[in-house]
């Protein structure tokens, strides 16, 4: 049973977006800034009706003019949802002090990352839109005694401690190639036979090899 209030120790999470700052802290792998997105609402159930995939890469500036194009001809009217998306990689530049991202935008209709894992980069920002957020695990309900190609059930060592982002919240999760990171492992919701889809927004820094 999950206690009341109960925050991991190595997890920065608030409802003020300078929270996220503390990913950089050496006691913290995830950062969550839990927001209300109620403004997008009419916007995203909107967007939520339609499956798209929108990439880009670069600067900011690179990134913006790219996003710009796509919605202008595939999501006319989605000025909203285009604004909180650069809003969140011009947030993400601050915290990475980085000049350079991958950025998707996408309807995702499967599993995804099945398995929890750890990435092979240095820090990640999510944003699920529509549909349900990212799974993490607590260093206290993980078995260090498990390999990382184990399976969930081994890895994992109270089901009861497994944590959720909530839809529209914004984390930010450190990679293995972070300095001196205790990376945070984590996978995606399990939505396949369920008829559920999300809108999920991924963006990295282009300085690490991100797989």
């Amino acid at each position: 049973m999950v206690p009341t209030n109960y925050t991991p120790s190595h997890a920065a999470i608030g409802v003020q977006e300078k929270i996220l700052q503390q990913i950089h802290l050496k006691t913290k792998s995830i950062a969550v800034y839990q927001r209300d997105i109620n403004p997008l609402r009419q916007a995203l159930t909107q967007v939520a009706e339609q499956s798209f995939e929108c990439r880009a890469s670069g600067t900011v500036e690179e990134i913006t003019d790219s996003f710009n194009t796509y919605f202008a001809d595939k999501l006319p009217n989605q000025e909203a949802l285009s604004a909180d998306v650069l809003k969140l990689l011009g947030l993400f530049k601050q915290i990475t002090r980085t000049s350079s991202f991958r950025v998707l935008l996408a309807t995702i209709h499967t599993n995804m990352c099945r398995k929890f894992h750890t990435d092979i980069n240095d820090l990640r920002l999510l944003c699920t839109y529509v549909g349900p957020g990212t799974l993490w695990l607590p260093q206290e309900a993980v078995d260090p005694k498990a390999s990382r190609a184990a399976s969930n059930q081994e890895i994992v060592l109270d089901e009861s401690l497994i944590q959720k982002v909530n839809t529209g919240d914004v984390v930010i999760l450190k990679g293995a190639l972070y300095p001196d990171a205790n990376p945070i492992l984590h996978r995606s919701p399990t939505i396949e036979g369920k008829g559920e889809k999300r809108l999920l927004l991924r963006i990295d820094t282009n300085e690490s090899f991100c797989l």
